[in-house]
């Protein structure tokens, strides 16, 4: 085994497959390291890349358009979550599944290391071993479809609250 391979052990989206399926993984992506502060991607850029996430934390901001009183329309960035490696394997991986621009900016807030691959990675991954294609498609509908119902979670909770805070 080599010290990439164990390096990617960590994402846990991947940890469990054979040296093999790693190793197909290591040949079509590339390591790449973020200091603290870097901007790793920008909300509305052209995407076609996703990070395993292997070490490090990072912050993930959205511009929100705001009403300000008697000003019009102002812009400010909301922080949304802070992920870390070890409990979000992944990010920038709806840039896999179409050509919509990145819909956060993502930025390190301590040092990272990340695994990059493309979309013409993934996809060569598919066609070369479409076991491996297929599991890691499904692992990452997993976690998309995840994130989804959190969201939805949030957006009930939220309009519950206003809801009530308008009925008042």
């Amino acid at each position: 085994m080599s010290k990439d391979t164990d390096l990617l052990r960590k994402v846990s989206i991947i940890a469990d497959l054979d040296d093999d399926k790693l190793q197909k993984i290591l040949k079509v992506g590339r390591f790449v390291r973020f200091k603290a502060g870097d901007t790793i991607m920008h909300e509305g850029e052209n995407a076609d890349t996703m990070y395993l996430f292997v070490e490090g934390t990072v912050d993930v901001t959205k511009n929100l358009t705001l009403k300000i009183a008697g000003q019009g329309f102002g812009h400010a960035e909301k922080s949304m979550t802070r992920l870390k490696a070890g409990t979000a394997p992944v990010f920038g991986e709806m840039s896999m599944f179409g050509d919509e621009p990145r819909s956060a900016t993502i930025v390190a807030s301590d040092d990272c290391l990340l695994f990059e691959v493309s979309r013409e990675a993934y996809d060569g991954i598919g066609g070369e071993d479409p076991t491996l294609g297929l599991i890691l498609t499904k692992r990452m509908a997993a976690m998309l479809s995840s994130r989804v119902r959190k969201g939805n979670d949030d957006v009930l909770k939220l309009s519950t609250a206003l809801s009530i805070a308008l009925s008042r």
